[in-house]
């Protein structure tokens, strides 16, 4: 009975509170301004959507760009919802003190929880009517986008619906402790900024880095908007209202009751203390839990990442090691560590323990612009400079020998690096990429994580007859494609562990694929043998000759069944010379091969042939013309000159052993080069590199690159015009009219009451 009797005072407060909200000009006018503003959020976003239909742009994944995209409704309203509150919350309780009405509540029978909790469920209700304005307009868009995804749309309002909820009780204690309304909205807004602002305090120290950046609000409703519901933001929300609400109620116990002032703050710092710590503990990555309620799981790793990662042994090290002289040294600060951490998110959720460090040193680096703010300085002299300006401490930032003694990261070019390694001693480099995204994507981390469990796949690259070197730089030769350490597409970040090998067995036995890139000169009878025997064994190879070397390569490609043409093959074409081969691959993409000769099937072929790469219809054989910038060449056909579409690459396949072995030809070099690869022409966009990856994909057996491919977006069309953006509008003008009309008809009825 005296349950119900409490419920029974916190109702009739909560709606006396509701009635005077609703009688009041403020609340209206909120509402009022708020669907305005929320109109002209919904209406950029609905204008963006038409004019990309109109302009038949490619659209997807509709949802996530109405909701959260960089003009997104949920991400753009959050950032809004701190001015409206303060106006509500401000004469809660300031009202009360400033009439004298405290001191009927006071003597009558009611508790200061009742007092706090009827008018913090008013807040609660109002709150609902604001979050029922957005759920109108986030309606209009389910209406206009194909295939909306409510599920994101669902998680996105809960979490806005929380922050209003935090920002409340917030705006209720601060009007509890001061009789003056404006004091009561301005300390609420200085005490909503100082939570968005605790995230950077602290932050190059560890454990108060964890505290404040727990206690901070910002970006509180990120996950939710994007469609995840994570415990640790959940239980921040209903921590922060429950301790606001607490310390109300405790201040106004202390108010009637004149408490000593010192045991006052002492249980105030306990509660704090209390609420932090219970925060601090359910934020650890083993007391989390997600819910990824997005149709495509887009904030959850793919599931082969999942698979990877319960395949590992033990808990996992992932050590960043970062030369503080390096242009990405701002990434993982001791003040940046949290958000460094957060790109890893998706990985700690099924790896718990996974445990970060991170190792300061200096060495000479990259970054041009570095030393040209510094000239004439060592390095030593430079990061005492840049320490200075960063806040790092000189003692915790290793020397140049001290970081060698350590790890030899000279290969990496002391670049800004991590390592993951496992308790049993496996270790594999994780890079930061030269491009707009610099962290590594879940392919790269799981394509790291995958070797800790296989190894990766043995990539060799024969050498000792002047191949094209896979490592070094220079125009002819295969590093950027294979091993540019800071280049995300490069083998070597996607599984690949290329390495040099000679044609002798023992080299061979070590490789899962095999790489022949124009050899400048023959291979004895010895190293022939070798490469047979690898070939017989059911080994994967990747060849690619040069026209005027083809020779060298026939004692290898003629035993399969497969003959380099004499000539070159040449296109008339108006930009580009005439032996530049725009090549076609079956799915239609252009792959540049600057000089090549076609691929002939001999009758004695015992593979499975599948065309890789074909030349285009008006190409030909060239026998003649060798000097193709002074000469234009022409078809001559009495000089066995052939005219047609040829294969310029190909595959060969068969069985051995139970096993898939596949043989990659092509018949020019250039197109993996190093200046091929980054060369840019207008107007052009080849598919070299997607090329190569896909082929040592399957080269692999599919074992790397990790695919990390989600289901296809359902949400990639929208059922509106420009037309009906101008009713839109009209529609959204007639809503917030709607409600002026609302309220002056309640201003008129009031009136002749």
């Amino acid at each position: 009975m005296k349950t119900s009797g409490n419920h029974s005072i916190i109702r009739h407060i909560a709606r006396t509170e509701l009635q005077s909200l609703f009688y009041s000009p403020v609340a209206w006018l909120i509402l009022i301004v708020f669907s305005f503003q929320c109109s002209q959020l919904m209406l950029r976003i609905a204008e963006s959507l038409a004019v990309q239909k109109a302009m038949n742009y490619t659209l997807s994944d509709l949802t996530t760009f109405a909701l959260y995209g960089q003009i997104g409704f949920f991400r753009e309203l959050q950032s809004y919802l701190y001015l409206y509150i303060p106006l509500l919350t401000m004469g809660l309780m300031s009202s009360e003190y400033a009439s004298g009405s405290i001191r009927l509540l006071y003597s009558s029978p009611v508790r200061n929880r009742e007092i706090i909790l009827g008018k913090y469920v008013a807040m609660m209700v109002f709150g609902a009517v604001m979050l029922g304005i957005v759920v109108l307009y986030t309606l209009y868009a389910a209406v206009i986008i194909e295939s909306f995804d409510m599920a994101t749309a669902l998680s996105g309002l809960l979490g806005l619906y929380l922050l209003i909820c935090t920002y409340a009780a917030i705006g209720l204690f601060m009007s509890c402790i001061t009789s003056y309304q404006v004091v009561a909205a301005v300390g609420t807004l200085v005490l909503l900024a100082a939570l968005r602002y605790l995230r950077h305090v602290g932050q190059s120290v560890d454990f108060v880095r964890d505290i404040t950046y727990w206690l901070s609000i910002d970006g509180r409703c990120d996950e939710f908007i994007r469609g995840l519901i994570c415990s640790e933001d959940l239980v921040y929300f209903l921590l922060v209202i429950a301790l606001f609400l607490v310390l109300a109620v405790n201040w106004l116990e202390d108010v009637r009751q004149k408490s000593d002032k010192g045991r006052a703050v002492w249980r105030y710092a306990a509660i704090l203390v209390v609420t932090v710590g219970v925060g601090y503990l359910t934020s650890r990555p083993s007391m989390k839990c997600f819910w990824d309620v997005t149709h495509t799981r887009q904030q959850t790793l793919t599931p082969n990442s999942q698979r990877i990662v319960s395949q590992l042994d033990g808990p996992i090290v992932m050590t960043t090691y970062v030369n503080v002289l390096d242009d990405f040294r701002w990434t993982v600060l001791p003040s940046n560590k949290i958000n460094d951490q957060l790109h890893f998110e998706q990985y700690t959720r099924f790896c718990p323990d996974m445990e970060f460090r991170y190792v300061y040193y200096y060495n000479h680096s990259t970054d041009s612009r570095l030393y040209g703010r510094y000239p004439g300085l060592t390095d030593r002299e430079i990061m005492k400079k840049e320490a200075v300006a960063q806040r790092l401490d000189t003692a915790q930032i290793l020397s140049p020998a001290q970081i060698d003694a350590l790890i030899d990261l000279s290969s990496e070019r002391y670049r800004v690096v991590r390592t993951v390694e496992t308790p049993n001693g496996r270790k594999a480099f994780l890079r930061m990429f030269d491009d707009m995204w610099i962290y590594p994507s879940e392919a790269e981390t799981s394509a790291s994580l995958k070797q800790l469990v296989d190894g990766g796949v043995r990539t060799g690259f024969l050498s000792g007859h002047g191949e094209r070197d896979f490592e070094r730089d220079g125009d002819r030769n295969l590093r950027y494609f294979s091993a540019e350490r800071n280049y995300r597409h490069a083998l070597i970040n996607q599984g690949f562990v290329p390495h040099r090998v000679t044609a002798r067995d023992r080299d061979l036995d070590s490789c899962s694929i095999l790489v022949i890139v124009d050899p400048l000169e023959p291979f004895n009878e010895e190293e022939l043998a070798a490469v047979r025997r690898y070939i017989d064994r059911g080994g994967n190879l990747f060849i690619a000759g040069d026209a005027p070397r083809q020779r060298l390569l026939e004692p290898l490609l003629e035993p399969l069944g497969v003959r380099m043409s004499r000539g070159l093959v040449v296109a008339p074409q108006e930009d580009y010379s005439y032996d530049f081969v725009l090549a076609r691959t079956a799915g239609g993409e252009v792959v540049t091969m600057p000089s090549a000769t076609g691929l002939e099937i001999l009758p004695d072929c015992r593979f499975q042939v599948d065309t890789l790469l074909t030349s285009t219809p008006d190409s030909w054989l060239e026998l003649r013309t060798t000097d193709f910038v002074a000469e234009q060449p022409r078809f001559e056909p009495e000089a066995g000159e052939r005219m047609g579409v040829m294969p310029l690459g190909v595959r060969l396949s068969r069985t051995v052993d139970g096993h898939r072995q596949q043989i990659v030809l092509f018949s020019d070099a250039d197109f993996m080069s190093n200046a091929e690869l980054k060369t840019w022409r207008e107007n052009l966009r080849s598919a070299n590199n997607n090329l190569l990856i896909s082929l040592f994909g399957e080269l692999s057996n599919g074992e790397y690159p990790i695919d990390v491919r989600r289901e296809p977006t359902l949400d990639n069309d929208v059922s509106l015009t420009l037309y009906g953006v101008k009713i839109t509008q009209g529609c959204f003008y007639a809503f917030s009219l709607l409600l002026v009309g609302a309220y002056v008809a309640i201003w008129i009825y009031r009136r002749r009451r």
